[in-house]
């Protein structure tokens, strides 16, 4: 990568990467929805992670890195044994609830991470504030689907360990390596779950392609996305700044969904927005502070 282009990134804001981490994310969810008909979730789920797990190493192998320790290796085992237990639990869980209800209930997982990291009264503002958001937009039509509930519930567990750990990962500075070593360790641990349609899906080459797809979209360049930004920024304001995930699936939803999204929806955006403005705005000043006592 050239200078100019690691300036140019080094100088975007972290949200401008969130957002595409995002839609990444979504278009693979979109896809992997759709192969719900064909094979059961827990094997998209399984064949999500092992493709990206694959991608990402091989992508790794192109930049040298210092030598793995065994610290360094048993942080990115239990990265990954989080990660593909967050993916085999939220594919079980909107394979009963819809999509944009799922993301919003799973945030209990970052917002949780987020509020035992406060410290100041503006940031206990700006996680209420994006907290109350995101109750707005996932609503209460959940008491007919409590299987789904209790998976999506899981997942969100699942989302807070990635969060937490995930930042370990991102800090040893090895590009995506640590991603894709964590991936293939915990497709295997899933494994068990993934085989129920196994033999269908390695029958397609259609579906096989499909399923790399999704690993592609939502692991590979999503999660990666997302490893560079947990190295740019503290775990606090990365917690926070998932709130712009529901708003992300309502933008998607009206656009490719024709899903229109209500008065409260839009509130609930509007809520989220500013306590992420809130997290940017203090981060803006407190380099400032930091600039005139250099």
């Amino acid at each position: 990568m050239s200078s100019r282009s690691e300036r140019i990134i080094h100088a975007a804001p972290a949200e401008a990467f969130f957002v595409v981490s995002a839609m990444a994310q979504y278009a693979g969810a979109v896809i992997a929805v759709n192969l719900f008909d064909e094979l059961s979730p827990s094997t998209v789920a399984w064949l999500r992670v092992l493709s990206a797990g694959v991608i990402l190493y091989a992508f790794s192998l192109r930049r040298e890195h210092a030598p793995w320790t065994r610290h360094d290796l048993m942080w990115a085992c239990i990265f990954g044994i989080f990660t593909a237990s967050m993916n085999l639990t939220f594919y079980l869980a909107i394979e009963r609830l819809p999509l944009g209800k799922g993301v919003t209930i799973e945030f209990i997982g970052p917002i949780t991470v987020a509020a035992l990291r406060t410290k100041t009264a503006r940031n206990t503002a700006a996680l209420l504030l994006a907290a109350v958001g995101v109750a707005v937009l996932g609503g209460v039509e959940l008491g007919s689907e409590p299987l789904g509930l209790l998976f999506i519930l899981m997942a969100s567990v699942m989302w807070a360990g990635y969060i937490v750990v995930g930042s370990k990962v991102a800090l040893g500075d090895r590009g995506v390596a640590g991603l894709g070593i964590g991936l293939l360790v915990g497709g295997f641990v899933i494994t068990p779950f993934g085989l129920s349609d196994a033999s269908q899906a390695f029958s397609s080459l259609r579906i096989i392609l499909l399923c790399i797809a999704v690993g592609a979209l939502s692991n590979a360049i999503g999660y990666g996305i997302d490893q560079t930004t947990m190295r740019r920024i503290p775990i606090r304001r990365f917690s926070v700044m998932l709130a712009l995930l529901p708003v992300c699936a309502a933008i998607a939803g009206f656009l490719f969904l024709d899903q229109t999204p209500s008065t409260l929806d839009l509130l609930g955006m509007a809520l989220v927005l500013i306590g992420v403005a809130i997290q940017e705005r203090e981060t803006i000043e407190r380099h400032h502070q930091e600039m005139e006592t250099t």
